[in-house]
């Protein structure tokens, strides 16, 4: 199967285990600043929290897509940032609003470009927004992500309700649990003052309760192959 894996954020964390474990032989693409050390990896340069840049972004991933006759085309938009923590109306207002524009944003104007250049092609598509159970539950320090995650979960499930009358993407937001990467460790090193609940982090931390990227994005390839999950489904991995 000639597949196409594209990853944002893919330098690091999750994005990076996504790209490594994505289905053999794959044509893999890293949207990022700074790019991976993956080997056979293309990288397309972006900054996510700039809007000017969205729209050329776009046109990439049309070129992309339509380059050749692809049988599988994936987009997972795993891009995200908790800068700055701390509560609105105390925090960076430049950084507040380029964690708005990267959370909430950027994975839908992204999603959209995606959806209209798949739209009739007449391959295997997926489309996968990375979520958080800060979409549902209440972190103070954290309005800014917590709100971009719901947002963009549903985005999904609107936009998975369109799928089923037309296009027939498969389009999935999923919640990957606490995944060990550099986000933890910048959780951890918070002043509880700025984030009140910073200690069940280190709780779990301790625990040995984190979820290791490989294992998180095994999980989310699995569910890729799942026949039981319908689009616009919002999914977190802890409850499957």
């Amino acid at each position: 199967m000639d597949t196409l894996v594209i990853v944002t954020g893919g330098s690091a964390g999750l994005g990076r285990a996504l790209l490594a474990s994505a289905p053999p032989g794959a044509h893999r693409v890293d949207v990022s600043r700074s790019g991976t050390d993956l080997p056979d990896t293309d990288h397309l340069a972006a900054d996510l929290t700039d809007p000017a840049g969205w729209a050329a972004v776009g046109e990439r991933l049309t070129a992309l897509v339509t380059r050749r006759a692809w049988d599988r085309i994936t987009l997972l938009h795993n891009a995200g940032t908790l800068e700055p923590i701390g509560f609105a109306g105390e925090v960076d207002a430049e950084a507040y609003t380029r964690n708005v524009l990267l959370n909430s944003a950027a994975g839908q104007v992204l999603g959209h470009r995606f959806l209209a250049a798949v739209r009739d092609l007449d391959v295997r598509r997926e489309l996968v927004l990375i979520s958080s159970g800060a979409a549902r539950s209440a972190y103070p320090g954290w309005s800014a992500y917590g709100a971009g995650k719901a947002a963009c979960d549903q985005w999904v499930r609107t936009v998975g309700a369109e799928q089923t009358h037309r296009g027939g993407v498969l389009v999935l937001s999923v919640a990957p649990g606490v995944v060990a990467t550099g986000m933890q460790e910048l959780i951890r090193d918070t002043d509880p003052r700025d984030f009140p609940q910073v200690d069940r982090f280190h709780d779990l931390h301790t625990r040995g309760q984190l979820v290791e990227p490989d294992v998180a994005a095994d999980a989310l390839w699995a569910l890729l192959d799942d026949p039981g999950v319908a689009t616009g489904e919002v999914v977190d991995l802890r409850s499957r």
